[in-house]
């Protein structure tokens, strides 16, 4: 398995510093959320240009998170027909960058931008649903992978866990649609632990990608989930994804907890030899 960062957690630096401070603290990969790249969809030049300073940094584009935070507006299960289509196009568009970018994992989160609306929400649901597959089509096409993620209430009001995605995921039956684990939203919705989640769902082949965090919103090792269990289920399954490190209360501030993060994960996969 491999380690990438969540660009956001350096976000105020230009993406090329991006790249040369997660490499020099032993990231593997930079997950970009989109929207710290500025205006979408980004020219053909400047999508060399980010991934040549990728590349020049040492590190790889391990694929997109955070999809739908820009422009504002977007979602997959809105009754206006408008706004789902320019809803999917962004996503479209987002998964052409993510291939450009030379990523393999884009992950949908977006949980305000998959909200059921109050007295329509089976119907929301389907339009959501309807939305994965038209993704999922053009993710093949694009040769990467397109991951539903699970996320906790009130969060979210749609997919809460592996087992609701894995059932959307299976009725597309698309090998470019899967899953994916969020440590911090699993630990809060999940009947199971974390490690128990990850040993039921990865034998499927339907988990294809995991972000770490521990569910007080900080990095791994700045709470209470124990993440030694977590990689040791990942190395006896044989994972050999991405892992990405996702907090979201940044303690002291981003560069710290992105070096304490890795400084710990790290010393964890050697204990685990």
């Amino acid at each position: 398995m491999r380690i990438a960062l969540c660009n956001e957690v350096l976000a105020p630096l230009p993406f090329a510093r991006q790249c040369e401070v997660a490499a020099a603290l032993g990231y593997d990969g930079l997950e970009v959320a989109p929207f710290t790249l500025g205006e979408q969809p980004l020219s053909s030049a400047r999508r060399s240009g980010l991934r040549r300073a990728a590349a020049d940094a040492g590190i790889e584009v391990s694929g997109l998170h955070w999809l739908l935070r820009q422009p504002a507006g977007l979602s997959i299960t809105s009754a206006d027909t408008a706004v789902r289509a320019r809803t999917l196009d962004t996503l479209r568009h987002q998964i052409d960058l993510c291939a450009d970018l030379g990523g393999a994992v884009l992950v949908h989160g977006s949980p305000a931008q998959r909200r059921l609306p109050p007295g329509e929400e089976a119907a929301a649901r389907e339009r959501g649903i309807e939305a994965f597959a038209a993704v999922a089509a053009h993710a093949q096409a694009a040769g990467v992978v397109y991951c539903i993620e699970p996320l906790a209430a009130p969060e979210a009001d749609f997919i809460h866990t592996v087992a609701e995605a894995a059932a959307i995921v299976r009725a597309i039956g698309r090998p470019a649609l899967r899953t994916m684990l969020d440590c911090c939203a699993a630990a809060r919705a999940e009947a199971e632990p974390v490690p128990a989640v990850l040993a039921r769902w990865l034998p499927t082949g339907l988990l294809a990608h995991v972000q770490v965090n521990d569910p007080n919103l900080r990095g791994p090792g700045q709470g209470a989930l124990a993440f030694a269990d977590i990689l040791r289920t990942l190395r006896q399954h044989g994972y050999a994804g991405w892992v990405a490190v996702e907090p979201f209360d940044y303690q002291p501030d981003g560069p710290m907890a992105a070096a304490r993060a890795i400084g710990y994960l790290r010393g964890l996969l050697e204990a685990l030899h």
